[in-house]
């Protein structure tokens, strides 16, 4: 099978890193920039780290300040006038996933003429948007390196996810000194988004040899650091392994595609403005369950929960939380025909950590969340984009039932 793989030219990692924009900055040619970011990150001044990086390599910018989570059509819309008044030739995102997803929605309307629903869907622009540094905050997402943005609109109460190549950023920076202080629910939330991420990287049908790489990296190391990040924000080696962990997680799925997580949860966050890492968190194990049922021996489901349990040292076999084992597919002794045993590890393994998290087990303790709305939820779910990549596409009814036992939980 052909694969595309799309990748960002530059990225710079590790503590410091913004610095390093400098001498890159003069290489684009550009004369305005303008930062999008929120509030938060303007008024403690971030922002203003951030800009004195481009004054020093002799830009002009501005900042808009408005980015809010889950952004809506109505926030771009004004990012979008924003730029083009000023007559911006660069953006410069600063942020998680929202202010990145701005960015990248912005400039593609920007480039390409239209209005941002235009979009919606796979390969739909004609032209690359405007460059776009990307000044990552948080380490889950991976915005900062895929080829998805999303975008919510409130009168569907629903998000639009696009997957289009000319919307990737032109150099991506993972500064630590910007992430270490994300208050711990933030760092569990978007430490769980890049766990699903790679997981669904690895399920998905555009899975491939490159991709399964940087997939199954990433689990191990979301696996071994993001505890030690939530329970310790000012951890360097965890926030620096968090910040690779995430964005070689974003490089994974916007090569293979991901699936029915983030279906439902684009559904259920944007049906109810809840946050995206949070609803995938609490959906992922529910949904790997579903998919679980649908694995049988030697299929690519089975082979995937096999590498998963190797790739967080779990084993079936022995039960002892360490795998020691060499198989040739990454994966641990437990094998394919036992996929059972090795779904049920990856599955309890989950569990086991949105508990150390602090994050819900079920979606009845979210906010707002009511069982009759599955119906509308599982619709829209269903036509989400990701859902096209998902290794088995599900009925209607089943993806109902997956919210409904999430609703009710485990017990």
């Amino acid at each position: 099978m052909a694969v595309r793989i799309s990748a960002v030219k530059t990225t710079f990692f590790g503590k410091g890193a913004i610095r390093m924009l400098i001498p890159e900055l003069g290489k684009l040619h550009a004369r305005r920039a303008m930062i999008v970011t929120d509030s938060f990150l303007y008024s403690s001044g971030a922002a203003k780290r951030v800009g004195d990086v481009l004054s020093e390599a002799g830009l002009e910018y501005l900042v808009f300040y408005k980015v809010k989570p889950n952004p809506t059509v109505e926030i771009v819309n004004e990012c979008i006038e924003t730029a083009k008044k000023y007559q911006v030739d660069i953006l410069v995102a600063l942020g998680g996933g929202s202010a990145i997803d701005t960015a990248k929605a912005t400039s593609i309307v920007a480039a390409n003429g239209g209005k941002v629903q235009d979009y919606e869907g796979v390969d739909k622009s004609e032209k690359p948007g405007l460059p776009i540094i990307a000044v990552n905050t948080t380490a889950g997402t991976g915005s900062e390196c895929t080829t998805y943005y999303i975008v919510t609109d409130p009168l569907k109460h629903s998000k639009m996810a696009m997957l289009d190549p000319n919307c990737m950023v032109s150099i991506a920076v993972n500064d630590v000194d910007f992430m270490d202080s994300m208050p711990p629910k933030l760092t569990a939330a978007t430490g769980m988004d890049a766990l699903t991420h790679a997981i669904e990287a690895v399920l998905a049908k555009g899975a491939s040899p490159v991709t399964d790489k940087d997939a199954l990296w990433a689990i191990t190391a979301v696996h071994d650091y993001l505890p030690a990040a939530y329970h310790d924000g000012k951890n360097e080696e965890a926030r620096t392994m968090m910040a690779y962990a995430e964005n070689v997680a974003g490089m994974a799925f916007s090569n293979a595609g991901l699936g029915m997580v983030h279906a439902m949860a684009h559904a259920l966050g944007g049906f109810y403005n809840l946050p995206h890492g949070l609803c995938n968190a609490v959906l992922l194990p529910y949904v790997l369950m579903f998919t679980a049922s649908k694995a049988a021996s030697g299929n690519h489901i089975a082979e995937g929960f096999c590498k998963m349990a190797g790739a967080m040292h779990l084993c079936g076999k022995n039960g002892s939380g360490s795998c020691h084992c060499q198989n040739r597919n990454g994966g641990c002794c437990v094998q394919n025909d036992n996929v059972r045993e090795s779904a049920s590890a990856v599955i309890t393994e989950i569990i086991r950590m949105n508990m150390e998290l602090g994050i819900a087990g079920r979606l009845s303790e979210l906010k707002g969340v009511d069982p009759k709305d599955f119906s509308s939820l599982a619709k829209l779910a269903m036509h989400d984009s990701c859902m096209a990549s998902n290794p088995v596409l599900p009925e209607e009814a089943e993806v109902i039932s997956v919210y409904t036992g999430a609703f009710n939980g485990l017990n």
